[in-house]
């Protein structure tokens, strides 16, 4: 923990604050106006207190005055309470706008990643600055989180400082009369300015001294350590038994002794880790000393004004009045300082954020509409097309060329790591290829509009998502849709009959995370709703990238045969390991190296016995033959 959090200049700090504020208030409307009104009350709240009972207080040391007294006493209850009912409906009014920011500054981050391209959404740096951001905000609430939190402090402090003034500005006008003798050096300048020393130097420096510890207990290096610690809680103290599937391995393996073993030997967070030796050590020392240095202004506060009373410049009363303002004064510079210096190093943690948002879209939009053809007359052409991942020098595509027919069905095969993802994830140009072309109907991909190309597509990944949602939602993708139209692609996906099982139908909520009477679906349910998904969106080219793994051979051939009648004039893709499931397409591509080594039927493909198709086939094929 060496590296320290680089400081932010103040003119930065403020421009980085500007920003934030523009971009939660765009996110949280009225966040700010709520905490602004409320801080404003609970910050003039306690003042009012003062004054008014100095009044009460003058009073009773003076002529006690009867109707003065009620007058005085019945005011200071009517501000009070006033005050209070304000600053409690205020408060409550803030909480609920903190309660809706906390959960819509996710959204920041999650349209962010919607917007960006793909490319940097796969990205190793994006991933790094997108857990950083996370681990800081749960390690320490810093980062853009802490926005509104430290307006409102600083706010507070502020309004606080300014009515402090108000009520103190008396002190310095009554004068000691001058039968006190020495006592009317308190009216000069020695007295005020010593006054102002006692004040300023030790607020200042233990001011000084907690920035430095602030920015000791939290900075990069810290942030690093937390992020690992955050990390062995999370996986192995909180979640490591949580999941059903993992569950499963933690009994049968004993894996609870490594979960143990690494939170026995975690001692981040421990009294020996380093946070523990911090505290014991130099931020202990400094912090102590910034905690004793803020004591002496209130004692200096003490003496003068006390003083001052003794030699007759004013009674008691004011003597009340004046020792809780300038008391509260130093307090509200001191934190003012404090929270100001707070805010300067948290400024450094929301550029971490701010480096995440800037990650521009380098990827061409393009601007021509994708004509949405009522033929489906849409020709794809790979011509010389040659890729490789970010950060990678080995081409995971190299030269292929390739033409779809218009209404065809093609079959994609080969080993793991051969490049048939890949080419899907070009095709859908959720990647761009740095060599070759790839043309709709003779055009450049690259120049169509972006979303206008991604909607001619229906593709069911490998790894594709569900909702904790309704089925029928889960289906359309959205909350609003033509049930006939869902029922229909569930029905012809293959999951009709267990649609007629449930009792809520298209209602039927899956999975329990938000509803207790949800179902919990098999792998294979799932990857038929996948599919029926893809089936309702009704696009042109429809891509089933070996979304029925969960199946069995036959389970799987079943569905794709009857997927082959129902993808109608579509251009239909196939992604599969099992080559029994892809006899019935028009054409076969074989993939090898990243390159297409084999095209053709699968008769033809399975005479050439040297080929690698008939090899994988026959390797296949044995472990299906009596």
């Amino acid at each position: 923990m060496e590296k320290t959090t680089e400081k932010v200049s103040w003119r930065e700090t403020w421009s980085i604050y500007k920003r934030a504020v523009r971009l939660l208030r765009r996110y949280t409307p009225g966040l700010f106006s709520a905490v602004t009104a409320s801080a404003a009350v609970t910050g003039v709240t306690p003042y009012a207190g003062v004054y008014l009972s100095a009044r009460v207080l003058e009073e009773l040391a003076g002529a006690r005055r009867p109707a003065a007294l009620w007058r005085w006493t019945v005011l200071t209850v009517a501000v009070t309470g006033a005050l209070a009912l304000a600053g409690h409906a205020l408060e409550r009014r803030k909480n609920a706008h903190y309660q809706r920011f906390f959960e819509d500054r996710k959204r920041i981050y999650t349209d962010k990643l919607l917007d960006m391209d793909f490319e940097d959404v796969a990205s190793q740096r994006t991933r790094d600055l997108l857990a950083q951001i996370r681990q800081d905000e749960n390690w320490a609430g810093l980062g853009l989180q802490k926005t509104p939190y430290l307006y409102e402090l600083i706010l507070k402090q502020t309004i606080g400082v300014a009515s402090a003034v108000a009520l103190c500005a008396g002190l310095f006008a009554a004068r000691v009369p001058a039968s006190a003798g020495l006592l009317t050096i308190l009216d000069g300048p020695a007295g005020l300015l010593g006054l102002l020393a006692a004040i300023a130097v030790p607020t200042a420096a233990s001011s000084w001294l907690w920035g430095v510890v602030h920015r000791m207990d939290q900075n990069e290096a810290t942030a690093e350590s937390a992020t690992l610690g955050n990390r062995i809680f999370g996986t192995f103290g909180f979640s490591f038994g949580e999941d059903t599937f993992r569950a499963l391995d933690v009994r049968m393996y004993g894996q609870e002794r490594i979960a143990r073993r690494y939170m026995a030997g975690n001692l981040i967070y421990s009294a020996d880790g380093p946070f523990g030796k911090l505290a014991a050590g130099r931020v202990g020392l400094l912090n102590g000393l910034s905690a004793a240095l803020s004591g002496l202004p209130t004692g200096a506060v003490y003496l003068y004004v006390c003083l001052k009373a003794w030699a007759g410049a004013f009674g008691v009363g004011l003597a009340t009045q004046y020792i809780g303002a300038v008391t509260a004064l130093t307090g509200n510079v001191r934190t003012l300082l404090r929270k100001l210096s707070e805010a300067r190093n948290n400024a450094f943690f929301i550029r971490i954020a701010y480096a995440f948002l800037d990650i521009p879209n380098a990827m061409y939009q393009g601007s021509l509409t994708t004509e949405k053809r009522a033929d489906r007359q849409y020709d794809v052409e790979f011509r010389d097309v040659s890729f490789h991942y970010p950060g990678s020098e080995n081409w995971a595509l190299k030269n292929v060329s390739v033409k779809f027919k218009v209404g065809s069905r093609l079959a994609i095969v080969g080993e793991n790591g051969s490049g048939k993802t890949t080419f899907i994830k070009l095709l859908c140009r959720l990647y761009d290829p740095q060599e070759g072309q790839i043309l709709l109907n003779g055009i450049d991909i690259r120049k169509y509009n972006y979303r206008d190309y991604m909607d001619i597509f229906s593709v069911v990944f490998q790894d594709f998502q569900l909702l904790s949602q309704p089925l029928g939602a889960n289906v359309a993708g959205s909350m609003d849709y033509d049930r006939e139209r869902v029922r229909k692609a569930l029905t012809d996906a293959g999951f009709g009959e267990r649609l007629a099982s449930l009792p809520d139908g298209l209602d039927t909520q899956l999975y329990r995370d938000y509803d207790g009477e949800g179902i919990q679906i098999s792998g294979g349910e799932a990857q038929k709703i996948a599919i029926a998904r893809a089936l309702y969106k009704d696009a042109p080219f429809i891509i089933l990238d070996e979304p029925t793994a969960a199946l069995d051979p036959m389970a799987e051939a079943e569905i794709y045969a009857k997927f082959n009648q129902i993808s109608g004039d579509r251009t239909a893709v196939y992604i599969s390991h099992r080559l029994s499931s892809c006899r019935f397409c028009d054409e076969i591509l074989v993939f090898d190296g990243g390159q297409i080594v084999q095209h053709g039927t699968h008769d033809g493909l399975l005479a050439d016995t040297g080929g690698k198709y008939a090899a994988l086939w026959h390797a296949q094929a044995q472990y299906y033959t009596e």
